[in-house]
């Protein structure tokens, strides 16, 4: 039968990945603020909830591995 959940925790690399993503969407939310460009502040934020969703789906992963 095959295995459908990886059986190690979330890796550093998932982990960096998803530190970088929250990271530029920052960044992008803050360079729209400043240009007053809503289109790349709205697409920064979004990026953060992708980073915060991979990021917490990942440690739910994790706690039903243990």
């Amino acid at each position: 039968m095959r295995q459908l959940v990886n059986p190690e925790p979330m890796s550093t690399g998932d982990k960096f990945k998803n530190k970088i993503d929250d990271v530029s969407g920052k960044a992008k939310e803050k360079l729209g603020q400043a240009s007053g460009d809503r289109s790349t502040e709205n697409e920064g934020k979004l990026d953060q909830a992708k980073a915060n969703i991979k990021d917490a789906g990942e440690k739910v992963k994790d706690a039903f591995k243990h």
